[in-house]
């Protein structure tokens, strides 16, 4: 099948966008993540996000990119790969939220794949862990058709909205196997 997303970093150009996907989306997103009430949500916390993450990319951190369609180079997305770590682990963690006016019709899946890709053969990582809640089957769905596989459940994992949630873990390892 061909590619209908590509993932690229984020240019400061993209923070109206990223903040108008984040207002769209606020009570989506905030059912199954940390975010904090008004993170994310301006054009300037968005500028200031894009910023970091140059730093972030350049002291090998995290590793964020915009999710944009190929048709037309909307932004609908974001795709990131954090808590990086080297030595004995070559691991990450890798995170996404996609506007809902475009879920069901797989571009997230694509986008994982693609950063799975770019982890793999750009970073050199071993292995990528996906954490979703099971409140939301669509995002371990996601993780799971990209290739990713179920490890278990990471319990009162993480704190939502006041709530200490458990999380279905899942993982991906490098293919090739010799990083």
């Amino acid at each position: 099948m061909e590619q209908r997303v590509y993932i690229r970093f984020p240019e400061e150009s993209d923070a109206a966008q990223l903040a108008d996907i984040y207002v769209r989306n606020r009570e989506l997103f905030g059912r199954f993540s940390p975010i904090a009430p008004d993170e994310r949500y301006s054009e300037e916390q968005q500028l200031e996000r894009i910023r970091k993450g140059r730093v972030d990319r350049a002291e090998d951190r995290r590793y964020s990119f915009v999710v944009c369609l190929k048709e037309d180079d909307q932004v609908i997305g974001d795709v990131s790969l954090s808590a990086v770590k080297r030595g004995v682990l070559q691991s990450c963690m890798i995170g996404y939220n996609l506007d809902e006016r475009h879920s069901g019709k797989g571009y997230m899946t694509e986008a994982v794949k693609l950063a799975a890709r770019y982890a793999f053969e750009e970073l050199g990582l071993h292995r990528i862990v996906g954490e979703a809640s099971p409140r939301n089957p669509g995002s371990i769905r996601v993780l799971e058709k990209a290739g990713f596989h179920r490890e278990g459940i990471s319990r009162s994992n993480l704190k939502i909205n006041g709530v200490w949630e458990d999380h279905q873990v899942l993982a991906l390892i490098n293919p090739s196997g010799d990083v």
